[in-house]
């Protein structure tokens, strides 16, 4: 049983003091004096809407707080964010230049496909690359997408994401300005994947980000999404990112997350999918980065035949954390889901896995099935997996399961007798036992650089 203890932070010695410092007591405060320096710059110019939506979350946050066990917040009782919360980030100051040669290491795929790129949370058209598209598809900057497309933009930005009950959300959204707007008209197909790319870089200061991506794929359309976040320093800092998406009648889409942050960083990231009738989703997250990292995935089914697959894999070595929330809401019938998520953990490593599936009310054949692996090469290493189903309708058809294990001594004995030596034998099964997620990645370019990043991830591991 996982244990944890809380510690009671020191108050100021006395209000004079506290004014002495000028600084906030709490980071929390320091975000909501944050909120206040941003609304009078640039955001300013935003639509009266979005003001008054950032002025609603911020004031949610407010209320909310950071979630803490001390506070009775079960969904965060695995993964202390007080580190998130006690060291004193700020807004980046500066935007660095980087080079295309910085993205091109950095990103994923081809040259020729779309993407865009945002350094320090902020949209940098210079290293962007918006040719290639079908007509009438639109991908940029969230910010002008409010100007030149605000009745689209409004109907669904935070829609799908509540930042009611969530305070990385309401954090998120209340600076929501800058991000990635991309929209797919009815019935278009868009052949090459839709980069987006996000570095961060704080050599010099402890920096904060909070991108937001909005996504929107019309009836009978078809398309694939790249979301990565790469760390170009070894520095600390906190990226809060909100994804919210939204598959049509009929659409079919793909959607990848790559999060390659520093050892030092803190990476929040909460993904809202809502599927309309008929649609089709499959997503792929991987993680082999951060100090930190919560994924919260939420899908909501808001039409009957249609169906997800939710796969994922998290590679942790030395002391890192990573903990993934994933909320499957069958709200309608004739519903499909499949999820399979597997990690490898070695050093002092920690993963959490809280898998939910709910079946509602009325929601009949609903055919729903999930998988949680671990494979430990550390005996210090510590992997938490809890499926839970809720389940309040008859007709349905749901299972789980959940492992966590080593090496089968059984199969190393059998590579080591045809001659192969102990770490490229332990390369292999390690490599295999990913390899079922890597193959649900549809893309085959992608798909081959995925597993090449895992297998030189495999060899600094291993010391090969």
């Amino acid at each position: 049983r996982a244990t944890t203890t809380w510690r009671r932070q020191p108050k100021p010695s006395s209000p004079q003091a506290k004014h002495m410092t000028q600084r906030p007591a709490t980071q929390e405060e320091a975000y909501l004096a944050a909120s206040e320096s941003f609304e009078s710059n640039g955001a300013a110019r935003d639509p009266s809407w979005a003001r008054e939506l950032r002025k609603a979350a911020i004031s949610r946050f407010r209320e909310l707080g950071f979630p803490t066990a001390r506070r009775g917040n079960e969904e965060w009782k695995y993964t202390d964010v007080r580190p998130v919360a006690r060291v004193p980030i700020q807004p980046a100051t500066s935007t660095p230049q980087l080079s295309p040669s910085d993205v091109e290491e950095a990103g994923f795929g081809e040259r020729d496909w779309p993407q865009l790129v945002f350094v320090n949370g902020r949209y940098n058209s210079g290293l962007s690359y918006l040719s290639s598209l079908p007509n009438g598809v639109t991908i940029g900057d969230l910010s002008e997408a409010m100007q030149s497309s605000p009745e689209l933009v409004q109907q669904h930005l935070a829609r799908y994401a509540d930042y009611e009950s969530n305070a990385f959300t309401a954090l998120n959204t209340a600076f929501v300005h800058e991000g990635a707007f991309v929209h797919i008209p009815k019935g278009v197909q868009v052949e090459n994947p839709i980069r987006l790319l996000f570095l961060t870089t704080s050599e010099n200061e402890e920096t904060v980000a909070h991108p937001r991506v909005l996504i929107v794929a019309g009836e009978d359309s078809k398309a694939a999404v790249i979301e990565a976040y790469k760390g170009v320093s070894d520095g600390q800092y906190f990226t809060n990112a909100v994804t919210e998406v939204l598959v049509g009648a009929g659409a079919r889409m793909e959607y990848y997350k790559v999060q390659r942050q520093s050892e030092q960083a803190f990476h929040i990231t909460t993904t809202n999918v809502a599927l309309d009738r008929n649609s089709s989703f499959a997503s792929v997250n991987i993680d082999m980065g951060g100090r930190l990292t919560r994924n919260n995935l939420n899908l909501l089914t808001l039409d009957q035949d249609c169906s997800c697959t939710l796969d994922g894999f998290y590679m942790v070595n030395g002391s890192q954390h990573v903990d993934n929330q994933v909320i499957i809401d069958h709200a309608k019938p004739y519903t499909t889901s499949r999820e399979l998520y597997k990690g490898i953990l070695d050093g002092r490593s920690r993963s959490v896995f809280h898998g939910s599936i709910i079946v509602r009310e009325g929601a009949v054949k609903v055919n729903a099935h999930q998988v949680d692996k671990n494979l430990i090469l550390s005996d210090q290493a510590e992997a938490d997996t809890k499926p839970a189903f809720w389940i309040y309708c008859d007709d349905v058809k749901c299972g789980h399961g959940a492992a966590c294990g080593q090496i089968d001594p059984t199969a190393m004995f059998y590579l080591r007798s045809r001659g192969i030596d102990e770490q490229a034998a332990r390369s292999l099964l390690t490599r295999a036992f990913l390899s079922e997620v890597i193959q649900s990645i549809g893309n085959q370019v992608f798909r081959s650089q995925i597993d090449a990043l895992v297998q030189n991830t495999l060899r600094e591991w291993l010391g090969e």
